[in-house]
């Protein structure tokens, strides 16, 4: 989503243009990179809140669904107030959302800080891309989309890593307390390089029933995925009643969405059948993705004894070669049919999942990174094809608000995504725990062999049985996360026939 440029004002030159781009790609860098720096950070700050990993996600989710639900909004608070304000208030509220992210003292004030976090943060991607554009003069324009797409290829590097070394070397508050200093500085740089060069503004209506009704369906379906595993589902009532208030609430968003004159997500976009079939398969694949950047971070630590430091080594390789492969294809893709582009992303999807699923719990740490390299060639590819696709056909006037409505979709599958990955992994290791302790008696000659080798070493009976029982959780995971990993694979392969029912993105 873009802004438009200022009227009347020439780019900016030298060293204020280089100080204002470095400002606005900060901007960016913090926004992408506090989705991808608490993944590694789960177990830490799930073990000191004193609750389990799995509600520890609480802390990606609340902020993924927040800041998608903000998404909408972005268009009309950027014509309402301009895009200079409304980027530089956001860059301030998100500092402060994440000083009190810092300060929590419970998961509770942590999961509604993020929430807040992510509400006020939507502007900044899309004031960030908005603001390089127009101080860059109209020739240098692909240096400002190059400036911006590295930033978001970089933050999810370094994500990883600084909340591996973080959590490890110092404590998981300081995951959101270094957003301070570099906030300041991002809002205080921006603000004094572009105060004088604010877009228009224009008073508009906005749909304040539209957003309410899709804060209550969007948040009752995040909450009911987030707490349905632990509450046995829909043998709960709560569970029940987060139900019908998402289904009742979609049914009354959509008819209002239809029906009004100035609609929070115009939905009329779906007609474009490009729009429609990019927006789907960008939404399932980006799913599928983030699925597993949660669940691989989360066995690391968990049940293969990574430290944070460690899981983070291993997710930041696919960044790095994204950038690699983004800067050598970037003059290249947009003479190619997006449908291919995004086809070969499938494929390398697919080839770095189904990689994962031949892993073991004693894969060395190369096995593991192999899968991540794959990974990389497919983010290159994915997101510049599946965006290529979605807006091929779309009117000028009209690309913000498909841009920013297929962005709010992408970040809300995302966040379910990941409540949905934790409740099948866990489910899986159920299946497989009881499917393994049926096969083990008190007469298995390899059970008998094991005991006998842990008491001549010194182990009790009890200690024993306990070792080979967490043996038995162990392989029950190893499994479960193999069986997402396959399962991954072939739903991103079923997403290629998808693409091809699309228009062709190359001009005739």
């Amino acid at each position: 989503m873009s802004g438009p440029p200022p009227g009347g004002r020439p780019p900016l030159s030298g060293g204020a243009l280089a100080v204002t781009a470095i400002a606005l790609a900060l901007g960016t860098f913090m926004q992408v990179l506090d989705t991808t720096i608490v993944v590694v950070a789960i177990p830490t700050m799930a073990g000191n809140l004193g609750v389990s990993p799995d509600q520890g996600t609480w802390v990606v989710t609340s902020f993924a669904v927040s800041n998608g639900v903000s998404v909408p909004l972005t268009g009309w608070l950027m014509q309402r107030y301009g895009v200079v304000k409304t980027f530089v208030v956001s860059v301030l509220l998100f500092t402060f959302a994440s000083f009190l992210c810092g300060i929590s003292w419970s998961l509770e004030s942590l999961v509604a800080f993020r929430i807040l976090q992510g509400a006020v943060s939507g502007p900044m991607i899309p004031g960030s891309q908005a603001l390089l554009m127009s101080i860059f003069p109209p020739d240098r324009r692909g240096t400002a989309l190059a400036i911006w797409s590295m930033t978001t290829l970089v933050a999810p590097i370094a994500g990883p890593i600084l909340g591996g070394i973080i959590s490890d070397t110092y404590a998981w508050p300081w995951i959101f307390l270094i957003n301070v200093p570099v906030g300041l500085l991002c809002a205080f740089l921006s603000w004094r390089g572009l105060q004088g060069r604010e877009t228009p503004t224009r008073k508009l209506p906005v749909d304040g029933v539209g957003l309410g009704l899709l804060v209550v369906w969007v948040g009752a379906l995040q909450v009911m995925l987030d707490t349905g595993k632990d509450a046995d589902w829909f043998a709960s009532p709560p569970i029940v009643i987060l139900a019908l208030i998402v289904v009742v609430g979609f049914i009354a968003w959509l008819i209002w969405e239809l029906t009004d004159a100035h609609p929070i997500v115009d939905l009329s976009l779906f007609t474009n059948r490009n729009f429609a079939l990019g927006t789907l398969a960008l939404c399932l694949g980006y799913g599928v993705f983030f699925g597993n950047i949660v669940l691989l971070p989360l066995w690391l630590q968990t049940q293969l004894n990574y430290t944070a430091t460690w899981a983070g080594l291993v997710a930041a390789p696919s960044g790095l070669v994204a950038v690699v492969v983004t800067a050598t294809l970037v003059r290249v893709t947009s003479r190619i049919d997006a449908r291919l582009t995004g086809s070969i992303a499938f494929v390398a999807f697919a080839i770095s999942f189904f990689l994962r699923a031949d892993l073991t719990p004693d894969s060395s740490f190369g096995a593991l990174i192999l899968p991540m390299l794959v990974q990389g060639v497919a983010m290159a590819l994915f997101f510049v094809s599946m965006v290529t696709i979605s807006l091929h056909g779309v009117p000028p006037p009209r690309i913000p608000v498909a841009s920013g409505l297929s962005n709010f979709l992408r970040i809300t599958a995302g966040s379910f995504a990941a409540s949905l990955t934790t409740t099948l992994w866990d489910r899986r290791e159920a299946l497989h725990q009881t499917r393994l302790a049926e096969s083990v008696t008190t007469y298995d000659p390899t059970l008998i062999q094991a005991m006998t080798g842990l008491q001549g070493a010194g182990v009790t009976k009890d200690q024993g049985l306990a070792i080979i029982t967490h043996e038995l959780i162990n392989q029950a995971y190893a499994m479960a996360s193999l069986d997402y990993f396959w399962l991954s694979g072939w739903l991103v392969l079923l997403m290629i026939p998808v693409v091809f029912l699309a228009r062709s993105s190359r001009s005739r």
